[in-house]
């Protein structure tokens, strides 16, 4: 039986390497989403938030990171980059946000200040030194250019990127998460409240490292979150 995709992305291609899918609502957007997938994951894991996002008049943008599903050259110094060259297929003008979960979390707090970001959302944030443990030891499931990835994680500390962070944050975090402690999570929200940045942390009873992303009531809670911080912020 062949499967047929009721609910399409307005435009699927490639850009300076990086294959993504966008998502624009009926009317004008509000604003603009980049959405950051995890190691080993895709874009089209993350379909379902882009269209929960497109339903509350805002675009969303997700796309697959270098070494994963149709983005072949291997991941490197550039992820961060990239996302604000992704974000400029969000429409023109409009405030941004980033909602990123496990490596994506990670990436989204260190890359929002290049994307321009006003809100940032992450999911269960990776570490740095997490990811560097990992990418060195072979165990992520993604092509990567080692020396010049540890390069760039080495560079950029989530905790030092979250204190400089001065949008809003939300952090969401499984006290279950088997992959990333919550003590991560937890330490991130304890230095931006030391840092007086606007940051709201939910610990989420139970779970694990990927029941949050799916879960269609915190992803209204997540939408309502950049709903507020663009319209502040615009």
């Amino acid at each position: 039986m062949r499967t047929v995709n009721v609910d399409p992305p307005a435009e699927i291609g490639e850009h300076e390497g990086l294959a993504y899918a966008l998502f624009l609502p009926d009317g004008e957007a509000v604003g603009g989403v980049v959405i950051l997938h995890g190691a080993g994951s895709r874009k089209e894991s993350h379909y379902d938030y882009a269209r929960r996002l497109r339903m509350h008049g805002l675009a969303a943008v997700a796309f697959d990171q270098r070494g994963h599903g149709d983005s072949p050259a291997p991941m490197d110094a550039r992820m961060a980059a990239d996302v604000a060259t992704v974000a400029e297929l969000l429409p023109a003008g409009v405030p941004r946000a980033l909602r990123g979960s496990s490596m994506g979390g990670y990436l989204a707090i260190v890359a929002a200040r290049q994307a321009n970001a006003a809100a940032v959302v992450a999911i269960c944030p990776a570490s740095a030194s997490g990811l560097r443990f990992g990418v060195g030891s072979g165990r992520v499931e993604f092509a990567a250019d080692v020396p010049s990835l540890d390069a760039f994680l080495a560079e950029h500390d989530e905790l030092v990127a979250a204190v400089d962070l001065q949008c809003p944050l939300l952090l969401l975090h499984a006290e279950g998460d088997e992959i990333v402690p919550i003590a991560h999570s937890v330490a991130l929200a304890a230095a931006r409240e030391e840092a007086g940045r606007p940051t709201r942390f939910i610990r989420v009873p139970g779970g694990d490292h990927r029941s949050i992303q799916h879960d269609a009531e915190f992803q209204d809670l997540s939408v309502r979150f950049v709903l507020k911080a663009l319209r502040a912020g615009a």
